[in-house]
């Protein structure tokens, strides 16, 4: 089973996506067929925040061909079109907010009317291949996971529309308010981003994949998993000890983001190793400490940052060249 796999971190989505746009033309050189897109090759996609959308946007169906409905360079374009009214916020907004400290930070809006666009009506149900979406539901106090699985066994109770499922995974508190969506039965649920619990969802991935299929193991596994950048932020402790609540929201943020993301890297390592089979197993993330012009807060959506982002990507990808084209080959069972 061919997983895909893409960590949250808000505008910075740009770098898998722009890594992910090398790997589709990597297939489609291989491959001989211009037309291949993601889709095509992974068994299954999961998704966090940012890379939930992308997993949408990847897996989306065009009714009229049955085709996947975005290419890999579309996903992408949709940061550079929509990042900046997304993360745009009025100087009332500004004001009102405290900058993100007594309030959401943005206005949802842009958000959803970009992601209405894009979806449309389409459901979970209508995806091209088995997905998980991460979210985490406040007021049940627990993980909620996306799949189309559970639509399949489960019916209407179950299924969403997928505007509302990107919304969901990408209401990141103190950026936008938590998503209040209903499933088609109409149940309702109050979500906020999966970041909370599985910024990096490649482990919830993967044991999803054994439960979908009896007799699943580690060695039938073939898993990408995609990083928005290291931000390696150093926190002085004369500074942190005196912080209070205010003071640690951000640091708080940041490091339970990597932490997960770092620990969760580090379990599929080991787990791919210990059955003899790392080649299966490739994690790409860049260190964002080696792009002096990049900012790396997840709300940076100016054009020079963009660029810096996507420049990133490509250096990424470039650095990475080699692996992209055994694993493309290995997708494709070459």
């Amino acid at each position: 089973m061919k997983i895909l796999s893409i960590d949250g971190g808000g505008i910075r989505g740009i770098i898998p996506g722009v890594v992910l746009v090398a790997l589709e033309q990597k297939l489609q050189e291989m491959s001989g067929n211009p037309a291949m897109r993601l889709a095509d090759v992974f068994d299954m996609m999961a998704g966090t925040s940012t890379g939930g959308i992308l997993a949408c946007l990847y897996l989306c169906p065009d009714k009229a061909s049955g085709r996947p409905k975005f290419s890999a360079q579309e996903a992408v374009d949709l940061y550079f079109e929509h990042g900046r009214s997304i993360f745009e916020a009025s100087s009332a907004k500004r004001l009102q907010s405290l900058d993100g400290l007594r309030d959401e930070k943005y206005s949802a809006h842009a958000l959803e009317k970009t992601l209405s666009t894009y979806f449309g009506d389409l459901t979970l149900g209508d995806m091209l291949k088995p997905c998980m979406i991460t979210a985490y539901d406040i007021e049940r106090r627990q993980a909620h996971f996306f799949t189309s699985k559970d639509v399949a066994s489960k019916g209407a109770g179950w299924d969403f529309y997928l505007r509302d499922v990107a919304r969901a995974t990408s209401a990141a508190p103190t950026y936008f308010e938590p998503a209040r969506i209903t499933s088609l039965d109409q149940s309702i649920y109050p979500l906020v981003d999966g970041a909370m619990f599985a910024n990096n969802p490649t482990m919830c991935a993967c044991i999803e994949a054994f439960t979908s299929k009896a007799g699943v193991t580690v060695k039938d596994l073939q898993v990408l998993s995609l990083g928005t950048g290291d931000t390696d932020q150093a926190y002085d402790y004369k500074e942190a000890k005196d912080w209070g609540k205010v003071g640690w929201i951000v640091p708080a943020l940041d490091i339970m983001m990597s932490g997960v993301a770092e620990t969760v890297d580090f379990q599929l390592q080991q787990l791919f190793s210990s059955v003899g089979c790392s080649s299966q197993y490739m994690r790409l993330q860049a260190a964002l400490k080696d792009f002096a012009m990049v900012d790396r807060d997840l709300d940076n959506a100016s054009k020079t940052n963009m660029q810096e982002l996507k420049h990133v990507g490509e250096s990424l990808a470039a650095s990475a060249d080699g692996q992209l084209t055994d694993f493309a080959a290995m997708l494709l069972g070459k």
